[in-house]
């Protein structure tokens, strides 16, 4: 019960033990993959529905589950609404207009406006359930929206899921930087790849000249990247286009080509 998953300082002479759970007995899923942010107001929402966008388009069966609890934005930028729906097979996933799959905490409540008013073992546990009791069928990539921070949800996705990696969503500031260390070495002692970072309102590009303009400051992503090892980046622009298609629900039909060459390469991964 206490062990931290840090085996280098540890004096227990024990296997790590495994608390992955098994996922529903109708679910076959094949890569889990886990988006996160140091600190909220980065865009990963925005980054995990357009991978799985872009991951559809490719044509493989994609799932994502939407571990925001208190903050749930996945059914509104996918324009889906509906609430989900339970068999005795267990719960059926909400599915958007190009076949998406999709879980929310918001397909579950009757006010999907209501404030989500629980501490963080509910929270983690409901994340869980997510897992164990959605009938998702064949899922060749889920993609799981994390909430920021480092705290219950994101120790509870990492060691119950079988998390293949993770792509980290950023911003150019310096204090972000830190934060990013931060979720890297929480990676690292999960022993978790990370798979790529985003770096998100990058720049913005003049639609009169085209001149780029770092509004948020010098980006260091390059930076960042090459200090952990990591290959696979993307610099976002400032468009207020995307903001709109997912404001709207209707960010199946974004087209980011950023965002396309990156998820292109995460796949072949």
């Amino acid at each position: 019960m206490s062990c931290t998953n840090d085996c280098s300082n540890c004096a227990s002479k024990c296997d790590k033990a495994d608390f992955r759970e098994p996922p529903n007995a109708m679910s076959d899923i094949k890569n889990v993959i886990a988006v996160v942010s140091g600190k909220g107001g980065v865009g990963k929402s925005l980054v995990t529905s357009l991978l799985s966008v872009y991951a559809r388009r490719e044509g493989f069966e994609t799932a994502v589950i939407d571990a925001d609890i208190t903050g749930p934005s996945i059914p509104n930028a996918f324009g889906v609404h509906q609430r989900a729906e339970g068999t005795d097979l267990g719960i059926l996933p909400a599915v958007t207009s190009t076949g998406i799959k999709i879980m929310s905490l918001n397909l579950l409540l009757e006010d999907e406006g209501a404030p989500v008013v629980w501490r963080g073992p509910v929270i983690a546990g409901a994340v869980k359930q997510f897992w164990t009791d959605v009938v998702w069928n064949d899922v060749d990539y889920m993609f799981v929206d994390m909430p920021p921070g480092t705290g219950d949800v994101p120790l509870t996705v990492f060691q119950s899921l079988p998390v293949k990696g993770i792509v980290i969503v950023t911003s150019p500031q310096e204090l972000v930087g830190m934060i990013v260390s931060k979720a890297m070495k929480m990676a690292k002692l999960m022993d978790i790849p990370v798979l790529g970072i985003v770096e998100n309102f990058s720049y913005f590009e003049c639609p009169d000249c085209g001149k780029r303009h770092e509004i948020f400051g010098e980006s260091h992503l390059e930076e960042i990247a090459e200090e952990n090892g990591v290959a696979l980046t993307a610099r976002l622009p400032i468009n207020p286009k995307f903001a709109a298609a997912a404001d709207k629900g209707m960010i199946e039909l974004a087209d980011v080509p950023e965002m396309e060459a990156f998820a292109k390469k995460l796949l072949d991964l």
